[in-house]
């Protein structure tokens, strides 16, 4: 639980989390299209290197952030750094806390360092399921089950959050569940022998454990569905429309009337404020606070799980290479930045939509892949299954949207 007065959410705000969604879709197509560039036509198969390049990159997250507002609008380094402090301490220390809490309170370390690790396990042990189960399991039935954790993803937050049964929101769920279903099988076609020439290489043929696979690829799907309702429970301070009925924000800066042409990711009533004499940007800016976490997962996931890579090489498990040549170094760069981007978005929305719009949303991914794949010219996938697949998760999305702003 988190303190009442850290968060206000405006119009402009759901304006601008709209803005990073779309962002955050089409950040993921372009992802899923140079790593499959990259794993068929480069022939780079290193796939927990890809993973751990990726990953670490989140740390760019909150840098781009802060150099943009520090060029883009009037507040310094200090100043926004010092509210990410206040802001991460006092949601940290809990609203027993709230009161007596101001710039010289000593920040938490050991709370910070715990649930940061707690944070980058829980977003890593999916990832590395999902890797195992590819290579056991075929791509479509990975991608289907994976896909269910919009479903976990509600069950979890109801009960968690201690939420209501409905009715409309649990059919949007299962009914974009149908829907990836449909897409996945329906818009799938039965490869050629030279159609898996890629796949007959990898480490361990995939008649050796389909079911294996499958079990794995749903206890990744909990997992990641897990990961969601935990940031959002223990990481994510903000007001979500699917945990309440009203609500009523408390305290909050007095705006700057120049200031809404000068920052187009923060609040309209946000300025730099004094707090005990010291100028502090404070509730941090729109998506600042999310980058934070981002940022530090990347720190973490950069500074830990290197380590595997010697042993899987040792292993024999996958053999450590870098890429030979500038095309295969840019793709893998290329990966990173829209991994990031997507990584980055996914939890700014989490934050502010909460996991079971977030998880659903995330499912247009399908949609999109679907379609860029046709245009890319993959035309045999274009079935009637696909399209109404696609259709289907579109309407729950706009089911699940459209109950979480009638709501504000």
């Amino acid at each position: 639980m988190s303190c009442p007065s850290f968060w206000t959410q405006s119009s402009r705000d759901d304006k601008l989390a709209i803005f990073v969604f779309t962002v955050t879709l089409f950040a993921f197509v372009v992802e899923s299209q140079l790593t499959q560039y990259i794993q068929t036509t480069l022939n780079y198969r290193h796939p927990f290197f890809l993973f751990w390049i990726v990953h670490s990159s989140f740390v760019i997250s909150l840098p781009c952030h802060l150099l943009y507002l520090i060029l883009a609008t009037p507040h310094s380094f200090s100043a926004l750094w010092k509210g990410l402090v206040l802001a991460n301490t006092q949601h940290l220390n809990g609203p027993e806390h709230c009161s007596s809490i101001n710039s010289q309170t000593t920040f938490p370390v050991n709370k910070f360092t715990y649930l940061m690790l707690t944070l980058t396990a829980a977003i890593t042990m999916p990832a590395l399921l999902w890797f195992a189960a590819i290579e056991m399991a075929s791509v479509t039935d990975v991608t289907a089950i994976w896909n269910t954790n919009a479903f976990f993803a509600y069950v979890f937050s109801v009960k968690i959050f201690g939420l209501k049964w409905e009715s409309r929101k649990l059919g949007a769920v299962v009914l974009a569940t149908l829907g990836v279903l449909a897409v996945v099988y329906g818009g799938s076609t039965v490869s050629s022998p030279s159609d898996t020439v890629e796949e007959a290489v990898l480490s361990f043929p995939k008649s050796t454990g389909p079911l294996v696979g499958d079990i794995l690829t749903l206890i990744a799907s909990v997992g990641y569905a897990g990961y969601q309702v935990y940031y959002k429970k223990h990481v994510s301070p903000s007001f979500v429309p699917e945990f309440a009925e009203d609500y009523r924000p408390l305290s909050a800066s007095e705006g700057d009337p120049e200031s809404d042409t000068l920052h187009a990711t923060s609040h309209l009533n946000e300025s730099e404020q004094s707090i005990k004499g010291i100028e502090t940007v404070f509730p941090p800016p729109f998506g600042l606070y999310s980058n934070f976490w981002t940022s530090a997962i990347g720190a973490c996931t950069f500074a830990v799980l290197w380590i595997p890579l010697p042993i899987l090489h040792w292993l024999g498990i996958e053999t450590f290479s870098l890429p030979q040549n500038l095309t295969t170094v840019g793709a893998i760069a290329g990966i990173a930045l829209t991994g990031s981007l997507f990584n980055a978005g996914f939890m700014i929305t989490l934050a502010l939509w909460g996991p079971i719009i977030t998880s659903v949303g995330g499912l247009l991914t399908i949609v999109l892949v679907f379609f860029s794949d046709i245009i890319l010219g993959a035309t045999e996938s274009l079935t009637i299954w696909g399209v109404a697949g696609s259709a289907t998760i579109v309407v729950a999305f706009g089911v699940l949207a459209y109950d979480m702003f009638q709501q504000r």
